[in-house]
């Protein structure tokens, strides 16, 4: 299988064209000669590597979630392996998730040398929780919910679930700053949330940037040597362990983005809300049920559709940054060949991913421009 060494800056330019985008990063930092004022002063004191400024942005998200302790990370694909790692999963374990999410998801499984059990999806997008119980056996360690786009999982059920059967629950929160299930912060659930601050996420820095949160002291105390080389002090190691430090500019960064989470988040609801109801009107699409107990904050909208790969591209032709997340469910990717599933194990979510579009939902997006994605988008379906 031949890959580019780099294949991002083509993509880059490719996505950057559309009018109405899901890139939005030049107008989110317009304002960045404000965070240029912050990193003028990192560069005078000098610490750049698990700085104040990460000190400030782990007391920020503490406050924002409720959480006991938060821990700045090199990526949201990190929070996952070294939560995993401080939960002692490895060689041997199962581990129960989600066919439909993103590659880091199995990676950190795979990563931390536990072998993934995927479950099939729900209407949701997320993993059904009826099919867990099914897939535990006495290998099975934990399971690693995602909560796709920002929309919760059902964690009660998954809870009890686990605590029936002794299971460690880490969340894949990347999606998922800022909401909330039955009132309770996404992340803060399980033995550790995890999140990702990567550059399209709905609070993002300038690169890659992660963190996770957890109320267990051990667990805290684990992953802050798991995360610096298992470093007690300058001189003593406790334990032969990783790299994977939020970078004080990175946390210079988030902080300033933080002060805006709730217009961000706010103003993806309010799209999110007019998608729901003009495209319910439109033979073709299924919008997703929305529950009153789920603050989903839309890191993506994503809908169903009929025919749409012909939509994608009559969406893209009409500037619309129309995408898939994702085409090809994990369980059928070429790197799970060796887990032995096959087309038609796991069905909602291979139609899912037979019928998923992805439409530019972020803060930045108008009213205006919301009404004319639909109106393309029905334009379209009356064609025939």
């Amino acid at each position: 299988m031949p890959i580019e060494h780099n294949y991002l800056p083509e993509q880059y330019e490719q996505t950057g064209k559309p009018k109405i985008n899901h890139n939005y990063l030049v107008e989110q930092f317009a304002d960045y000669a404000e965070i240029f004022k912050d990193i003028e002063q990192l560069v005078k004191k000098g610490d750049y590597t698990l700085g104040h400024s990460v000190d400030e942005f782990e007391e920020n998200i503490k406050n924002l979630t409720g959480s006991s302790y938060a821990i700045g990370l090199g990526s949201g694909t990190d929070a996952l392996f070294l939560s995993l790692k401080a939960a002692g999963i490895g060689p041997g374990a199962e581990v129960i998730t989600t066919p439909y999410t993103f590659f880091a998801t199995v990676g950190s499984i795979v990563s931390a040398g536990a072998r993934p059990v995927f479950v099939d999806i729900r209407d949701d997008y997320n993993i059904d929780p009826d099919l867990i119980e099914s897939a535990i056996t006495d290998r099975t360690k934990a399971i690693l919910p995602v909560h796709w786009s920002g929309r919760a999982c059902e964690m009660d059920r998954i809870m009890a679930i686990a605590d029936e059967h002794g299971l460690c629950v880490v969340e894949d929160t990347c999606h998922g700053i800022n909401a909330s299930y039955n009132g309770k912060a996404l992340g803060t659930f399980g033995l550790t949330g995890c999140f990702s601050m990567h550059p399209l996420k709905n609070l993002n820095v300038w690169g890659d940037g992660g963190y996770l949160v957890t109320d267990s002291g051990e667990t805290h105390e684990k992953l802050v040597l798991l995360r610096n080389h298992g470093l007690v002090n300058r001189d003593e190691c406790a334990m032969f362990a990783y790299n994977s430090r939020l970078d004080s500019i990175q946390a210079i960064v988030a902080n300033h983005l933080l002060k805006k989470i709730d217009h961000i988040t706010d103003s993806r609801i309010a799209n999110a809300a007019l998608y729901d109801e003009l495209l319910r009107a439109i033979p073709g699409i299924t919008v997703p049920v929305r529950p009153e107990n789920v603050k989903q904050v839309y890191h993506i909208y994503v809908i169903r559709a009929e025919r749409r790969d012909a939509l994608c591209e009559y969406l893209i032709a009409n500037d619309i940054d129309a995408k898939i997340h994702y085409p090809i469910p994990m369980h059928l990717q070429p790197a799970a060949a060796e887990y032995g599933y096959s087309p038609g194990d796991l069905p909602l979510a291979e139609a899912v991913c037979d019928t998923v579009l992805s439409l530019p939902v972020h803060e930045f997006v108008t009213e205006e421009q919301v009404r004319y994605v639909a109106g393309k988008m029905g334009e379209f379906y009356a064609r025939g």
